[in-house]
């Protein structure tokens, strides 16, 4: 008589937080700041502003933005400011920094807008393996709030799990 295979991570109690099931969809766009600037290093506030003037701004439309400047130049805070004030009424979302600091930012507003009780006092595990770009902040961002809520934190899959956090 054959025994008949019982698949126990099914039947388990164990509960699954997918951080890519979260994963902020748009398109995404990293503006680089040197190209207005005199030899990608000096920021020269008439040259700045007439190149700035002249973009149509609208292409990014509904788009998530990452600023940042790829040379040693230093800009004042204001240069940043007015790029990204030339965005606003056209992007969704403006940050400093490069994609992974955009996607972890994005992350920061849908992880803190989520609702954590259906994990009160269970299992839990961080699911580990992604395939879109799920910031490494984000599985911190994360682990904070499943703590404040989980009775058990493990990092992985079912299989092969890493435990994290046991109340």
């Amino acid at each position: 008589m054959k025994e008949e295979i019982v698949n126990r991570v099914a039947n388990s109690a164990l509960m699954t937080f997918d951080l890519e099931d979260h994963f902020p969809e748009g398109q995404r766009a990293e503006i680089d700041l040197s190209q207005w600037l005199h030899a990608g290093l000096i920021l020269r506030e008439k040259e700045f502003r007439a190149a700035l003037k002249s973009i149509d701004w609208s292409i990014y439309k509904d788009q998530y933005i990452a600023l940042y400047c790829s040379t040693d130049a230093i800009i004042p805070a204001w240069g940043y400011t007015l790029v990204c004030s030339s965005l606003l009424p056209f992007a969704k979302k403006v940050v400093l920094g490069c994609e992974e600091d955009l996607n972890s930012s994005l992350y920061q507003d849908i992880l803190n807008a989520l609702d954590y009780s259906a994990y009160q006092d269970k299992a839990v595990i961080l699911k580990g393996c992604s395939e879109k770009a799920v910031p490494l902040a984000a599985y911190l961002m994360a682990m904070e709030k499943l703590q404040a809520v989980a009775k058990k934190v493990m990092y992985g899959e079912s299989c092969s799990a890493v435990p994290l956090f046991k109340r």
